[in-house]
């Protein structure tokens, strides 16, 4: 028995170890002339996840200004739609499982296993009017960060590339999001396991030059933790 849980420990070490290797070989170094800022910051973002989902929280004015000056028309319609509320929750994610669970609760091993592994998974974005993040999600963990302008442009462009557009060039507007002022969107790209909504919010971090690590990532809490180690993330009270 002795011999049994020192070669299971063997082996969890060496997962381990090999994990770590891993997600240091393939960790993004940022980009320093976009983040952090030279001078001021240009703007804050908040950084969300609810345990095994996250998103990013954005100043509803300054993508819209932005937005507007280059063009993006995804955003513009989009900012234009919740034009009432300071801030914008962006998350992106698997179609089925994201209209399904809305909650930890409501998540089952069918839905989970099926968005993870079935292949062709459609995507959407799920966007969240809110004036006040701490209200309207108070049981989320958040976080700040600030960008510079540069790094701010290029995140606003990332997210506005991941928006479908229909005939008219408009984003894809699939109706009610999950909980109050909310709205569905499409969206391009698949979801798989090595391509969760983690990854969707590191790679909109690493757009603004934010060191991300694709594996760590690949849970929420690792993407906090990789931000904690590597930028300084504090988390909100």
């Amino acid at each position: 028995m002795r011999k049994l849980a020192k070669r299971i420990g063997l082996a969890l070490a060496i997962i381990a170890a090999a994990l770590v290797v891993v997600a240091l070989a393939t960790a993004r170094p940022g980009d320093r002339a976009l983040y952090p800022p030279a001078g001021p910051s240009y703007a804050r973002i908040l950084v969300t996840h609810n345990g095994y989902h996250s998103g990013v929280l954005l100043p509803r004015a300054a993508v819209a200004e932005l937005a507007g000056r280059r063009g993006h028309g995804a955003l513009i319609a989009v900012t234009t739609r919740f034009a009432a509320y300071r801030w914008l929750e962006i998350g992106w994610g698997e179609e089925e499982f994201y209209r399904n669970v809305p909650a930890p609760g409501s998540l089952t091993p069918g839905l989970a296993l099926r968005a993870l592994f079935r292949p062709g998974n459609t995507s959407v974005l799920h966007v969240v009017g809110a004036f006040d993040p701490r209200i309207a999600f108070p049981r989320a963990q958040m976080a700040a960060l600030d960008l510079s302008e540069a790094g701010f442009d290029r995140l606003v462009a990332k997210v506005d590339a991941t928006f479908t557009r229909g005939d008219d060039g408009r984003p894809q507007d699939l109706g009610p999001g999950l909980y109050g002022p909310s709205l569905f969107y499409r969206a391009i790209g698949d979801f798989h396991f090595l391509h969760v909504c983690n990854h969707w919010v590191a790679d909109v971090l690493d757009a603004a030059g934010v060191p991300t690590s694709p594996v760590l990532a690949i849970l929420p809490q690792g993407l906090f933790l990789d931000l904690s180690v590597r930028t300084g993330l504090t988390p909100l009270p």
